[in-house]
């Protein structure tokens, strides 16, 4: 994500009258934005508080996420957990394992969140466990396919999230004008809105987020 959906204005707005950003959480913005420059790819505080509201209305026990990054949403995510709960976070990138690592650690959630690092299509069948909620936050081609990989995983009333279905605002133009990234996106929500096994709704925050809630099985 690249390009501001929101006036600035309004954007700032909406961060000033939320509640203030998690001094772990602002501690990993700042330095994500110092040392990467991929740093749009961070949620930020906006986005941040609104998939931790999520998780701490649902309660998951277990959360899947595909696409760690440097950690933020992560955090955010593992709010919301029980006791006893896990979230289990998948990186491609293994340079960024250690400043993901810290972070969590300075959260104090070192013992709530496992690390996975490698190819998200592998590893997914690997973990043998049901999520109550998944997040998808990764390479855009392979949504439709960590969609697939995870459905039977999330048990009936739990929730797949998946970040960047606006793409720039750029799934609205027409076919030709689209970035190979958007259209793979606007398959993607095509696909969740004729999937008749879910109820969905795509929340213009950032970048969009798509909330899928799973209703039933077949």
């Amino acid at each position: 994500m690249t390009t501001p959906l929101l006036p600035k204005l309004i954007d700032d707005y909406a961060e000033k009258y939320t509640s203030q950003e998690l001094p772990v959480l602002a501690a990993l913005n700042r330095e994500t934005n110092m040392k990467r420059g991929d740093a749009v790819m961070l949620s930020g505080h906006l986005q941040g508080a609104f998939l931790q509201m999520l998780s701490q209305m649902i309660r998951p026990k277990c959360i899947l996420e595909i696409g760690t990054f440097t950690g933020y949403s992560a955090i955010c995510l593992a709010q919301g957990l029980r006791d006893g709960g896990h979230l289990h976070t998948i990186e491609i990138d293994e340079e960024l394992e250690d400043m993901s690592s810290r972070y969590f650690k300075k959260a104090g959630l070192k013992d709530k969140i496992v690390q996975h690092i490698g190819i998200a299509s592998e590893i997914i069948p690997s973990i043998n466990k049901a999520f109550d909620m998944v997040f998808i936050d990764a390479d855009k081609p392979n949504y439709e396919l960590y969609y697939d990989l995870v459905f039977d995983k999330v048990p009936v009333g739990g929730y797949i999230l998946a970040d960047n279905v606006l793409y720039d605002g750029e799934v609205v133009l027409p076919k030709e004008q689209r970035s190979k990234n958007a259209r793979a996106i606007h398959s993607f929500n095509k696909k969740i809105k004729a999937d008749k096994r879910v109820e969905h709704l795509l929340v213009p925050v950032r970048d969009g987020l798509m909330i899928v809630r799973k209703v039933k099985k077949n």
